[in-house]
């Protein structure tokens, strides 16, 4: 990204786009790659994933269930 360009994906074509195309509802970014962008909703899946497991620890903690150090 030397160039200041960003990438962005549209949620309702699927497609990257340069810049910001699309309105703000529609799109996930900024990316500073075309295949970061492409990337979006993996990267999005695995974030939330981490997230929720995270979530599940601190939902856990203090009733045993939890695993401990």
């Amino acid at each position: 990204m030397t160039d200041g360009t960003q990438f962005y994906y549209n949620l309702s074509t699927g497609q990257v786009e340069e810049g910001p195309q699309s309105p703000a509802s529609e799109r996930m970014g900024p990316y500073a790659t075309r295949e970061e962008a492409a990337r979006a909703l993996s990267t999005a899946a695995e974030r939330n994933k981490a997230w929720d497991e995270e979530n599940q620890d601190w939902d856990d903690y203090g009733d045993g269930s939890a695993p401990t150090a």
